[in-house]
């Protein structure tokens, strides 16, 4: 492969943007293609084959780019799909780290909340992470499917997902977690208003910068990363260009290029 190729990023709709940008911070000198599928998101609530074949679709889009790397920065894609995609793409594949790791070295309770999707939780992928390292942890996980559509609608502030976040956050208040992991890559977005609710001595684990920081280690490792130039990213959704954009600027601060539409139907 060539150092030189892109890494392609992709999730249901926006909220693998927030990978994106730890993506940028630690590795500049990459170019990125980003895909959100914002035309059929929300992803948790659908059935797994469906969500495998959506998965498939992306894939192809990104061999047809000639990516080096494949960054699948979805809980839900990643928990149902990617021992499964490593064995059919012909470049290097990542998912979400699951955050379980820097949820135990905060937690002093080990008591650790997991807010995900429908697909992520019935996956039960953080909790066997979490007995894996230490099997006196207990995890509290708690779907929330509310949230993705909210955020995708731009509705980031409001009484609507405010009372969402209140009817989801209680369980894990009365379970007195001392660590949660946003087991949605959608979720940084509402970062302060789960904060707000669940107070102070609760530590938020995004696990965006250890999802940066592994796709690092696996291109460092097949001597793939790149050198000596600056990064471009290209933006690209399957619906919504304009909404897309709006929500990237409130992760990205420096101007950003055009989105681009792409149909996955032109990459059978």
């Amino acid at each position: 492969m060539n150092k030189a190729a892109p890494i392609g990023v992709f999730d249901s709709g926006i909220g693998g943007l927030t990978v994106v940008k730890e993506l940028r911070a630690l590795m500049p000198h990459e170019d990125i293609i980003y895909f959100g599928d914002t035309a059929r998101t929300p992803y948790g609530s659908r059935s797994p084959a469906e969500i495998l074949e959506f998965m498939q679709q992306i894939l192809r889009f990104f061999s047809a780019q000639q990516v080096k790397m494949a960054v699948v920065a979805c809980n839900t894609m990643t928990a149902l799909g990617l021992d499964i995609a490593k064995k059919k793409v012909p470049y290097l594949l990542v998912g979400v780290n699951t955050g379980i790791r820097s949820a135990l070295k905060v937690s002093r309770t080990r008591n650790i909340g997991v807010i995900a999707t429908q697909a992520t939780v019935a996956s039960g992928k953080h909790g066997k992470a979490a007995k894996a390292i230490d099997p006196k942890a207990t995890v509290y996980p708690q779907a929330c499917p509310k949230f993705v559509p909210l955020i995708e609608g731009e509705s980031i502030r409001g009484a609507d997902i405010e009372e969402a976040a209140v009817e989801y956050l209680s369980a894990l208040k009365d379970a007195r977690v001392d660590a949660l992991i946003l087991g949605c890559t959608h979720y940084p977005f509402i970062h302060a208003l789960i904060s707000g609710i669940l107070g102070d001595g609760v530590t938020l684990i995004d696990p965006a910068r250890e999802t940066a920081e592994d796709a690092r280690s696996l291109l460092a490792k097949h001597h793939l990363l790149a050198e000596g130039r600056n990064g471009k990213t290209r933006f690209c959704v399957s619906a919504d260009v304009e909404r897309a954009k709006r929500m990237a600027q409130h992760l990205f601060e420096q101007g950003l290029p055009d989105f681009e539409l792409v149909n996955l139907q032109d990459y059978q």
